[in-house]
């Protein structure tokens, strides 16, 4: 079909030439489609992008163009495809979601409205802005999926083109791509795109180990593929005197799995077995265990290497056996078998609820009908959760989470998340036998309720009608259907024991920390900054749950710590003053003395304000900083300030470190913290009773090499907590000129 008449000025030959081939690919999968539906949204989307352009100085439509390419591999339908090529209309033009819904239906205006950024709610924290935004992609997803096909596409093409982006947005991007999209694109398994992504982000993040793995791979290509061509006939040969008409493919590898495998080893990319692979894809089910049986006869399969995802499929409804076994001259091959809709649904997933049948029926309904209730229900159990990290980190959980497959004693088989416990599996029979839970058996023998449960363990559970939840459970299960159930009950009991509950919970945790507080008294001025009208109230939202406990706690502790007036070591006290510098712009003054407040070390990246001093110049502070409270400062002594520094300008951080006293457990944090290039000015540790605390103070450059520090540290063995100091702990670090009158 050849395309409208246009007076647009943005390379119309080209970016024409590929709208006729992609009209013509939805032709070819689906007879029917309206392809003058496609050509309206392409003008339209030309039009309102016309005189834009991407970083790498392409007109702008090229990349919506390149998304409605991606679904069109995909097999989507037009309406999807139309919202490719329209998804940046409503966010980067005047174009608004009624005129897309009068010209083209809503199903496009909600697609379209699901990939599209929130404008309308503003979080002073970036990472909280982006949470959200994920937070209505997929409440969104939950009633049409395609919302995250065109996402991911979307995300695929700006991976693809990430080159022409300034390197610290490239790293930004690559790493929501390993961390959210990649894992999105697995959950739904559409493993071509999962694969591309992971790989393309592994290329911005670590270029050299990308490079060295590419590569280890390439060497000895030539080698590995006459060892595969050779295995591929000769199990041809068997494959036909049996009566089984099968393919048989070499399997592409792919760099960022070979690595992590390296990894998770502590072995060479030679030493890596799946390097040398194949897929055997048959006509049906029988025929994979008739291929099997084969397969084991002429060559030797090596123990624990066999997986039956054909009777118990993975959570993205991913379907194969898989066996490794030893080939020509002992070689180590890996081998998949699967029938032909197997593959199809391994390779686009859950896109294939959308592939076209002859007649325009979608296939695979039934089956993704299930994996789609999964994801809703998952999602209907965070209903009640505010906070949008809190609410990506509860879905982590149960969407990105690999599973194990257990039984019960009447040997029907259950699916959980990878460290699931018996307790989640009890709440996953019925939230009945989970809240009445006292005990568990894992294969004959009684387990803690801690137990991480294995594939195919046998789990029963004990019931008795006096057991009842406790807050540690909250502690113990992974999964958020448990976890909702157990804060449900918290919330169903009567107030003045959930009040208990949360007083319980602060001593508990104050204790944890080696801090004290007067309860009654200290509780009311947090009760107060947290919003709540008194200190009942606020242990009644913390023994419920809703009232994060470390939130609480991080605001008693300074109070206390303060009042108890212990002393910093004078090294830590030194480290920690840095007086009299520059890096900070005041609106409208010049010339002032300006001072970094000791007690929130605020680092570029923090939301800061100013307090204008007496004799002192202005006081520099985090905007979350208690000393700012109405209560300490009088609202006309704030100012406006923002942040003016160089890439080599360094900050002192206080770090706490807490965890189980071990062995070269000092040394190891502060090579930990060396190896990545940062000063350690400072550094302080005590031990008791098997447990360490440790404080360092370093020098940062930003809020985000200070998460990278925080993270690595986090990694260590035996390391349980890294804090960045809410308050500086000692009366000295505390500025009387601040809060003179």
């Amino acid at each position: 079909m050849s395309s409208p008449s246009s007076a647009v000025s943005l390379d119309p030959l080209d970016l024409r030439g590929r709208m006729d081939a992609l009209v013509s690919r939805v032709l070819s999968y689906h007879a029917a489609a309206d392809a003058e539906k496609l050509w309206r949204a392409f003008e339209l989307g030309l039009q309102a992008h016309e005189g834009q352009q991407r970083k790498s100085g392409e007109p702008y439509f090229v990349h919506p163009i390149s998304v409605a390419e991606v679904l069109c591999e995909l097999r989507l339908d037009v309406d999807t495809i139309v919202s490719g090529l329209l998804h940046d209309v409503v966010e980067d033009t005047g174009i608004t979601l009624q005129q897309l819904e009068k010209e083209f239906g809503s199903e496009v205006s909600v697609l379209v409205d699901g990939v599209t950024k929130i404008n309308e709610i503003r979080y002073e924290n970036p990472e909280d802005q982006q949470a959200e935004n994920y937070r209505k992609m997929l409440l969104t997803m939950a009633h049409d999926v395609r919302v995250i096909l065109i996402k991911l596409a979307d995300r695929l093409h700006n991976m693809r083109t990430i080159d022409a982006l300034a390197r610290d947005r490239q790293t930004a991007i690559a790493e929501e791509t390993l961390n959210v999209y990649a894992p999105l694109a697995h959950r739904f398994g559409i493993a071509r795109i999962k694969w591309e992504l992971e790989d393309l982000a592994f290329k911005t993040l670590d270029p050299a180990d990308y490079a060295s793995v590419a590569q280890g791979v390439n060497t000895r290509r030539a080698e590995r593929e006459a060892i595969i061509e050779e295995f591929k006939l000769r199990l041809l040969d068997y494959l036909k005197d049996e009566g089984i008409h099968a393919e048989v493919q070499g399997r592409p590898k792919h760099f960022y799995s070979i690595w992590k495998k390296m990894q998770r080893r502590n072995a060479p990319v030679d030493k890596i077995f799946d390097l040398l692979a194949v897929r055997i894809v048959v006509r049906k089910v029988s025929e994979c265990y008739h291929a099997l049986g084969i397969l084991h006869a002429n060559w030797q399969p090596i123990h624990d290497r066999l997986k039956d995802f054909v009777a118990s499929p993975k959570k993205n409804m991913y379907q194969s056996l898989h066996s490794t076994v030893h080939g020509p001259d002992g070689h180590v091959i890996e081998v998949q078998i699967r029938t032909g809709e197997m593959h199809s649904r391994a390779e686009v997933g859950i896109a294939a609820h959308w592939l076209y049948k002859e007649g325009g029926v979608a296939a695979e309904g039934d089956r993704f009908d299930e994996q789609l209730r999964s994801f809703r229900e998952a999602l209907e159990l965070q209903q009640d959760v505010h906070n949008p990290r809190e609410f990506m980190e509860a879905l982590r959980t149960d969407i990105f989470r690999d599973e194990v497959y257990v039984f019960s004693p009447r040997g029907d088989v259950f699916k959980l998340g990878v460290g699931a416990t018996p307790l989640d599996f009890a709440f996953h029979v019925h939230s009945e036998v989970g809240l009445h839970c006292s005990g568990a058996r894992v294969d004959g023998k009684l387990v803690s309720l801690r137990h991480e449960l294995n594939s195919g363990e046998t789990v029963e559970v004990l019931t008795s009608n006096t057991a009842t939840p406790s807050p540690g459970w909250l502690e113990i299960v992974k999964t958020s259907k448990a976890k909702h159930h157990i804060r449900q009950w918290i919330k169903s009991t009567q107030a003045e024991e959930t009040m208990r509950l949360g007083r319980e919970m602060v001593e508990r945790e104050l204790k944890k920390r080696k801090a004290t507080a007067d309860l009654d008294h200290d509780l009311e001025g947090v009760a107060q900054d947290l919003g709540h009208t008194d200190t009942a109230r606020l242990l009644t939202a913390i023994g419920a749950g809703t009232m994060p406990l470390t939130k609480v706690v991080n605001k008693l502790a300074p109070i206390e710590q303060k009042k108890r007036r212990i002393p910093l070591p004078d090294r830590l006290q030194r480290a920690l003053r840095r007086d009299n510098q520059s890096g900070v712009r005041i609106q409208g003054l010049a010339n002032l003395m300006i001072r970094f407040a000791r007690c929130c070390q605020p680092v570029p990246g923090d939301a800061i304000k100013g307090i204008v001093t007496v004799g002192r110049g202005v006081s520099v502070h985090r905007t979350d900083c208690d000393n700012l409270l109405p209560r300490r400062i009088a609202p006309e002594r704030l100012i406006e300030v923002s942040w003016d520094v160089n890439e080599e300008s360094a900050f002192p951080v206080q770090l706490i470190v807490a965890g189980h006293d071990r062995m070269n457990l000092l040394a190891d944090i502060s090579r930990s913290i060396s190896d990545m290039g940062v000063n350690i000015q400072a550094g302080s540790f005590e031990g008791s009773n098997e447990y360490a605390h440790c404080t360092f103070v370093v020098e940062v450059r930003n809020l985000k090499h200070l998460a990278k520090i925080i993270k690595a540290i986090g990694r260590l063995p035996g390391v349980d907590r890294v804090e960045r100091a809410a308050v500086a702990l000692g009366e000295d670090l505390f500025d009387p000129a601040d809060f003179d009158a």
